[in-house]
């Protein structure tokens, strides 16, 4: 069979925020934060902190302990009490000094901080109209337009960040930083995650829940969508400029960028991959000996699978600590070489065996397709792929780097095609319905459906960003 050409996507950011409101020792913590968000951006990363008088930034490219040393930390944190943080996915072919996160803004009027998750689907209109009126761009990420939109607008920086707001269709999750007053803000339709907790009397903020834990800080609440949490000196307001009763939260959340430990909208992560793995193995009639999930955020799938089916659930692959991520590499031959890196099979385990091979998704399948092998090479009789979501047909415009249906092998290939492109024994995924009534019914499933949630608009063609 002739293979499909997997290409390169136009990818796009999925990052992490984690921010401090009046906390002492404010730069070191959110370093700590930041450190358990590493999963959702693994190419920059920033902090700004504030003494309630001056606003310093440290970022630079690189994992969170490439960037941050102790001098670096001192620098900014001896004496701060607010902080907010950003580690960055980067767009392919953005990868610039200029994109990485906080974005800052000085001015006459003031001076903030802003960090950002998502992505702004009319950023391109936006930010020429900008160009058009004045505005002068460092860099290319949305983030940056966001910033000139605010700096731009009139009144109290709450009515400037609606008044963006306002502007601005897409998902969006972000945090902006005064010298002494912090805003938390999610789009109306709650696309990307952002959560709320409380510590030593001070606030802290974080696209996910487990980064609190490392910092001692309590969960409260997850900010909701269409929601401006203002934390000032003395006061604690919630401004909605929209509403909404339930989120549209990415399911992609669940499935795979986030943390099992973590909370979403009342949802936690392991819990909701272990039903999705039950839900497989009750829809399945396979005969196999042994179930392995693909480290790490399959293994909770595997669990549930191995627990409902009543076979031993075992570490059949082992995974290097060091290597990052392969989905979230921007090029094709990284990604193609860090599976090979990443990931070994245990032949004391697999030989001899009928393994039933639980992943949360194929994407390009490439990484699927080396795993198979692996585990054959390793001496297994039958490698049986159960895949915990349903199959991945549509690009996503709201912040996951997937752009064109050319990359993605399920709108390329039905199931059976697929199983023979990664050499499984057989495939299955589950079912989109079944998915849907684990993680709830308001979830965004434009990349399963491409039922998008929000128009996206036709792209500027006599623009091209990441070229200029």
């Amino acid at each position: 069979m002739e293979e499909i050409e997997l290409c390169d996507s136009s990818l796009n950011e999925e990052c992490g925020i984690f921010a401090l409101h009046k906390v002492e020792d404010a730069g070191v913590l959110s370093y700590y934060g930041l450190h358990s968000l590493q999963h959702r951006g693994q190419e920059a990363c920033g902090i700004a902190t504030s003494d309630d008088k001056l606003i310093l930034t440290r970022k630079g490219k690189g994992l969170v302990t490439d960037v941050f040393d102790k001098a670096k930390l001192d620098e900014i944190g001896a004496n701060a009490i607010h902080a907010v943080g950003h580690v960055l996915y980067c767009k392919h072919g953005s990868n610039i000094q200029e994109n990485i996160q906080p974005i800052m803004v000085r001015s006459h009027q003031g001076t903030f901080a802003l960090v950002h998750n998502g992505e702004i689907v009319n950023a391109n209109h936006l930010r020429y109209e900008l160009e058009q009126e004045g505005s002068i761009f460092q860099g290319t990420s949305d983030t940056e337009v966001i910033a000139h939109l605010i700096q731009r607008a009139r009144g109290s920086m709450a009515e400037k960040i609606l008044a963006a707001c306002e502007k601005m269709q897409g998902a969006y999750s972000m945090v902006i930083m005064t010298k002494n007053t912090m805003y938390a803000v999610r789009d109306p339709l709650g696309l990307r995650p952002l959560c709320l907790g409380s510590l030593n009397g001070g606030y802290a903020v974080s696209s996910e829940s487990c980064a609190f834990t490392i910092v001692n800080a309590e969960h409260i609440r997850d900010i909701k969508p269409g929601e401006i949490l203002k934390m000032g000196k003395d006061r604690f307001d919630s401004i909605m400029f929209a509403s909404r009763e339930l989120p549209t939260i990415c399911a992609m959340e669940y499935i795979y960028f986030s943390r099992p430990d973590s909370d979403i909208d009342n949802i936690n992560v392991h819990i909701s991959r272990k039903a999705c793995g039950r839900e497989l193995a009750r829809q399945d009639d396979v005969k196999a000996d042994i179930v392995v999930g693909v480290p790490d955020s399959s293994l909770s799938a595997s669990q549930g699978y191995a627990e409902e089916s009543c076979l031993p659930n075992e570490m059949g692959l082992i995974k290097n600590r060091y290597i990052g991520r392969t989905f979230i590499w921007p090029r094709q031959s990284d990604r193609e070489r860090g599976v090979k890196m990443k990931l070994s099979a245990v032949r004391s385990i697999v030989a001899g065996k009928k393994v039933i091979l639980v992943d949360d998704s194929i994407v390009r399948g490439t990484t699927c397709r080396r795993i198979v092998n692996h585990l054959f090479a390793a001496g297994a009789l039958e490698v049986h792929v159960r895949i915990a979501s349903a199959p991945l047909k549509y690009p996503c415009f709201y912040g996951i780097d997937l752009h064109t249906r050319e990359e993605l092998i399920s709108a390329n290939m039905s199931v059976e095609e697929i199983c023979q492109h990664i050499g499984a024994t057989s495939l299955k995924f589950l079912p989109f319905e079944t998915l849907r009534k684990i993680l709830g019914a308001n979830i965004c499933s434009a990349c399963f459906t491409g039922d998008y949630p929000i128009p996206i608009p036709e792209r500027m063609p006599f623009y091209d960003y990441n070229n200029c």
